[in-house]
């Protein structure tokens, strides 16, 4: 991944993805680092959560990031969202916002679909009592499904022809398709790989066809389930269903994003602590170690005690960081962080602050295309890792492995 990883959030209307996109994005506001972050209308900067090399060091309370913020080794990283609009069914055809939901679309690396399981809302986000959620997990890739296999079906014989005329490899074939939805030769070779296709693209039928597709939308947007509203009294039935036909649990996160927003807007007022997915009132900080204000509102405290029995005690957390940190999985990103100094970490011999960079790249990066996005075209004589032991560009990187890095400056 040559740039910042962009993770789009979709759902249809009342899913309550913008409530998800405003708590992703004021991630760091509990402990006050900055305001949401809007680069256009539609794209914004969110914080995603990891463990900071300083806590490996013992270094937290020197640990000063120049972008997020860093407290007691967990550290808020931004990256990219993108607010992809306009999902109803039939997008493909151009309903709703259909045109401008699919172009923006392409440009996400990974996606996290909020689905509404309270089943208070139709399939167009209207209300409704008893709906079932699990169709609208289906109808997303249905709709990217038949947005890609449309478009190439109906050039499909001019394509075959072309690549019988230029004798072209399959990968080369199907990447001029799929360059338009952000694809690369990378991507489409995977594919394949995963398929094990022997008969000749020129031969290929509808159903290889669909194969392909399929198999590319699973490997170009790869999809976290936010199952939205787990606080809701109804949603238990939808959570079961999803789960049942989807198990694959490193994919689907519960979450409450408005539990989220409510909770944050008690700690800025300073009703409550939040941090860890730890939530204390003044009730239960009988020693003051966090200084909070009592709640003397009868109705804010009825709130409050059905947060804890709806979400804190069955489920243990809102799920919000945790969907952010799900996608960031599924596109196996890990943290690089560069210093000028590989002994102390710091950057500056008169700033003791360490590790204020950091940069998401690819588990499994060479060091030489690491040295490029961080430092573009800057001459790097050498490369130090821990210990001051020179790590080769061909070297990988990994958690805990080439993770650290000095570049030092020359030809």
């Amino acid at each position: 991944m040559g740039r910042d990883p962009l993770i789009g959030l979709v759902g249809k209307p009342s899913s309550g993805k913008s409530t998800m996109l405003n708590s992703l994005t004021d991630a760091t506001a509990k402990t006050g680092a900055f305001p949401f972050t809007t680069i256009d209308p539609n794209k914004a900067t969110g914080y995603l959560q990891i463990d900071c090399a300083c806590a490996r060091f013992g270094k937290t309370d020197l640990c000063r990031p120049n972008y997020g913020s860093c407290k007691n080794g967990k550290r808020f990283v931004p990256v990219m969202l993108l607010d992809v609009a306009g999902l109803v069914p039939g997008a493909h055809e151009g309903r709703g916002l259909g045109n401008k939901f699919l172009d923006d679309l392409r440009h996400a690396d990974a996606l996290i679909h909020v689905v509404d399981v309270s089943g208070s809302t139709d399939a167009e986000g209207k209300a409704t009592s008893g709906y079932d959620a699990l169709q609208d997990v289906e109808w997303l890739r249905g709709e990217i499904m038949r947005w890609i296999e449309g478009n190439l079906k109906e050039k499909w014989g001019s394509i075959k022809r072309r690549h019988v005329s230029t004798k072209s490899t399959p990968v080369d074939t199907l990447q001029n398709q799929f360059s338009g939805y952000g694809s690369t030769a990378a991507v489409v070779q995977r594919c394949l790989d995963r398929i094990k296709l022997t008969e000749p693209l020129e031969q290929w039928s509808d159903a290889t066809i669909e194969l392909v597709v399929s198999t590319f939308v699973d490997e170009k947007f790869p999809t976290i389930l936010a199952l939205n509203k787990i606080d809701h009294p109804d949603a238990d039935r939808c959570i079961y269903r999803i789960t049942k036909k989807y198990p694959d649990m490193d994919k689907i996160v519960l979450t409450s994003a408005i539990s989220e927003v409510f909770i944050r807007k008690l700690v800025k007022q300073g009703y409550a602590y939040y941090e860890g997915g730890e939530f204390v009132t003044k009730s239960e900080d009988p020693e003051d170690r966090f200084h909070l204000k009592e709640i003397i509102d009868e109705r804010l405290q009825m709130r409050i005690d059905a947060l804890r029995d709806m979400l804190f005690y069955r489920w243990g957390c809102t799920g919000v960081i945790q969907a952010l940190q799900a996608a960031a999985r599924q596109l196996h990103l890990i943290p690089v962080f560069s210093v000028r100094n590989i002994h102390t970490f710091a950057n500056s011999s008169t700033d003791d602050a360490v590790f204020k960079d950091c940069t998401l790249v690819k588990r499994g990066t060479q060091v030489g295309p690491v040295v490029r996005r961080i430092m573009g075209d800057v001459p790097i004589a050498f490369v130090e890792g821990i210990g001051g032991v020179r790590v080769a560009k061909t070297d990988t990187v990994d958690s805990g492995k080439n993770d650290i890095l000095c570049f030092k400056i020359g030809h």
